[in-house]
């Protein structure tokens, strides 16, 4: 039955030669990998507002300014990436570039602080997907929690489906996000040229405005940045394009600049020149759609292209987290589990871990995007940094042909993005001091993990081993619970063997059951020994292992083994295990960890 509901919800089983069938042309690749970044056009502009909102209404023409560092800062990152892409044009990202250049722990924090982000990616951009359903559905707003974990669950199946299928199905409401937004903007600019909108409703670019400082304005820049989170998923998911990898994936990144510049500009300049101030509510894109068209089919069109896409937008988290957990996992830093595809070729393991991760996020923020922002934007902008940083290395240290206008492009890439990290330290400390606690503990994690997998390598390798002693004998001893064809069959199996001697052991509660048990067996089977033990607590467990271990104290004085063969009977139905008490489950659970006794479980399985 597990299969059959396997198959029908994530498909049927693919090969490993199907797996170049699974990589993605930059059409789809556009749709699945820039959804983060477009999205945060969503909720990018409204940061600002809310951060000058604090002033007065009269700072809102801060807005134009601010809009144009963080498109200065865009562009930056662009050029940036797209040297990363052709640089390390294995994927990787921030990871790999700041392994190779800056060290170990450089890219630890790179790569601890993206998977933390590619979990908080999954967490923000559902909830402001959801609160864009709200805003439109206001009757639904007491549900944004339930509305948001079922949609993660949507998407984590439709990742375990495969990289084709997700895109295919993705890249359709992608594409009419992006044209509703467009016309949005074409509308709203058109009715400001003709003069249908007031210029009464804005406030006039350079008015004086009491009571702003640096401090507000660099903290709505550092706000508007988050805007830009998503940036870098396109270097991590390389190896997800047709070839030619490198080019497809660099086209696909200056796209998405373009497409994410135009909108953004387009956004932020509506909402200043229509006066729009942020409210709980109601988005700022929903109050943009409604000046524009009223409540109509375009305003109901624009939020539900806006509430998929800014829940869709989870899915770059899911593209971008299993590559670089595999990435990790082959230094060792993270468990191996990250490098097993699943049925459908995709890093099964690694999706399903982002997916409960964010649903734990979200169940702890209760869906609230402004509390989740800050710390999803400062997660990462360090790896902007780091990577960013680490090509001005390379560049210094290799000097390949135009080296020097690489240089700049980086060393302002890096500049810039430090200066941002700094802001959300300074400007919102209150919210993203958690990472200053949780990096170093995951930092600490991966040096563990790794710590462990070289030691595990040292103890198996043969060349290094100690000589391995000889076995001299072995020692059987069978726990039996009655005289049945479950325990005959485990004595014939013992006797397989040739052992030195076979112990049958058994547990008794009462003396008077301990005397009948052994006349009977006496009869039955006078060849073997049986010990009967008594427990007082009623437990089998205990009398069990601690004769397990005298007996194995004993055997390893010889060099002698010991081995426990667990008789046990299966149910003809898996479900039936439910009304048995799991016994030998118990014993072989206790008895697996002792060092020197070695356990087989003899199965009988019943016919009816």
């Amino acid at each position: 039955m597990f299969s059959s509901v396997k198959r029908f919800l994530i498909g049927r089983p693919l090969k490993s030669h199907e797996l170049g069938e699974q990589k993605i042309n930059k059409t789809k690749a556009l749709a699945i990998l820039s959804s983060d970044a477009l999205s945060s056009v969503a909720y990018g502009p409204e940061q600002i507002l809310i951060v000058l909102v604090t002033v007065g209404a009269t700072a809102f023409w801060y807005s134009i300014p601010i809009a144009v560092g963080v498109l200065i800062l865009l562009t930056a990152l662009i050029l940036s990436y797209r040297q990363i892409i052709f640089a390390y044009p294995h994927g990787g990202g921030a990871y790999v570039v700041s392994k190779s250049n800056l060290g170990v722990n450089s890219g630890l924090v790179a790569g601890g602080s993206l998977l933390v982000d590619y979990i908080l990616t999954v967490a923000v951009s559902v909830s402001a997907g959801t609160d864009a359903i709200t805003s439109a559905f206001p009757n639904l707003h007491g549900d944004n929690v339930g509305i948001a974990i079922l949609f993660v669950l949507f998407i984590t199946l439709l990742n375990l489906r495969g990289v084709t299928e997700s895109a295919s199905i993705l890249a359709y409401p992608v594409y009419l996000f992006v044209l509703a937004l467009f016309i949005l903007v074409g509308v709203g600019l058109y009715k400001i040229m003709t003069g249908q909108i007031s210029p009464a409703l804005h406030t006039p670019i350079g008015t004086p405005v009491a009571g702003i400082s640096l401090f507000i304005l660099l903290r709505a820049f550092a706000s508007g940045s988050s805007a830009l989170t998503g940036v870098e998923a396109i270097s991590n998911a390389i190896p997800n394009f047709k070839d030619p990898a490198p080019k497809n994936a660099a086209k696909t990144l200056m796209a998405m600049g373009i497409l994410l510049a135009a909108l953004f500009s387009g956004i932020v300049f509506l909402a200043y020149y229509y006066g729009i101030v942020p409210r709980a509510e109601v988005t700022v894109v929903s109050q943009i759609a409604e000046h524009t068209f009223g409540r109509n089919f375009m305003y109901y069109f624009i939020q539900g292209t806006t509430a998929l896409i800014l829940i869709l937008a989870a899915n770059t988290g899911y593209s971008a987290f299993p590559l670089l957990s595999v990435n990790l996992a082959k230094d060792k830093f993270i468990p191996r589990m990250f490098l097993v595809r699943g049925d459908r070729l995709g890093y099964s393991n690694g999706i399903i871990i982002l997916g409960a991760a964010s649903m734990i996020l979200i169940l702890a923020f209760h869906a609230e995007t402004e509390h989740l922002i800050p710390l999803y934007a400062v997660g990462v902008f360090i790896p902007f940094t780091l990577s960013q940083t680490g090509m001005m290395v390379k560049w210094l240290r290799e000097k390949p042909n135009g080296w020097g206008l690489k240089f700049v492009i980086n060393t302002t890439g890096a500049l810039i993005s430090f200066t941002v990290t700094l802001i959300f330290f300074v400007t919102k400390f209150s919210r993203v001091w958690p990472i200053l606690i949780f990096l170093p503990l995951i930092i600490l994690l991966f040096h563990r993990i790794k710590k462990h997998y070289e030691a595990v390598g040292d103890q198996l390798r043969i060349s290094d081993c100690e000589p391995a002693v000889p076995i001299e004998g072995n020692v059987i001893v069978v726990p039996v619970a009655g005289i049945t064809h479950v325990v005959e069959n485990s004595i014939n199996y013992a006797k397989s063997l040739k052992p030195d001697q076979i112990i049958a052991v058994y547990v008794a509660f009462e003396r008077e059951d301990e005397h009948k048990f052994e006349e009977k067996w006496k009869k039955w089977h006078p060849d073997i020994r049986l010990v009967t033990l008594h427990s007082h607590y009623r437990s089998i467990i205990n009398p069990l292992t601690k004769f397990v271990d005298t007996v194995e104290n004993k055997a390893s004085e010889a060099n002698f083994r010991v081995t426990v063969v667990i008789p046990q009977f299966m149910p003809k139905h898996s479900w039936e295990n439910i009304l048995h008490n799991q016994s030998s489950l118990l014993i072989r659970s206790f008895l697996l960890y002792r060092r020197n006794v070695i356990v087989t479980t003899v199965p009988y399985h019943l016919k009816k």
